[in-house]
């Protein structure tokens, strides 16, 4: 069992920048997929990026494209979300998520995985 905690949400304004953080507990990482959703109010959770378990190919929702980076840190067992130049849109709970299986990749992991932390608010402002 993985248990996933975020970290790193907030109030910003348009056209600014945040990172967000996912500690992992209870197992290592580096045989995970690693990914970051999001769920706006009134809407459903959404894929937003994934990053393979060697850190080799992310994939990226067609919005935030060149906009946000997806890492990983397998020594401290965290996976990142740098934003920046949030609009009002991007507004929503953050989830991280992670996935022991590797078949599929990516298409399996943008529609859900196995284990997600409780998520983590960013207003964008304008």
């Amino acid at each position: 069992q993985v248990q996933l905690v975020e970290s790193g949400g907030g109030l910003v304004q348009a056209g600014g920048s945040l990172t967000l953080s996912c500690v992992a507990s209870g197992r290592t990482l580096n045989e995970y997929v690693m990914g970051w959703f999001r769920q706006a109010p009134g809407k459903e959770r959404e894929f937003v990026a994934v990053i393979s378990w060697s850190s080799l190919t992310t994939y990226y929702l067609d919005s935030v494209k060149g906009r946000f980076t997806i890492s990983r840190d397998n020594a401290k067992n965290t996976v990142y979300l740098q934003m920046h130049s949030l609009k009002l849109e991007d507004t929503a709970v953050y989830y991280c998520a992670a996935d022991d299986r590797k078949a599929g990749y990516p298409g399996v992991h943008t529609r859900g995985m196995k284990y997600w932390g409780k998520g983590t608010l960013v207003t964008v402002s304008s």
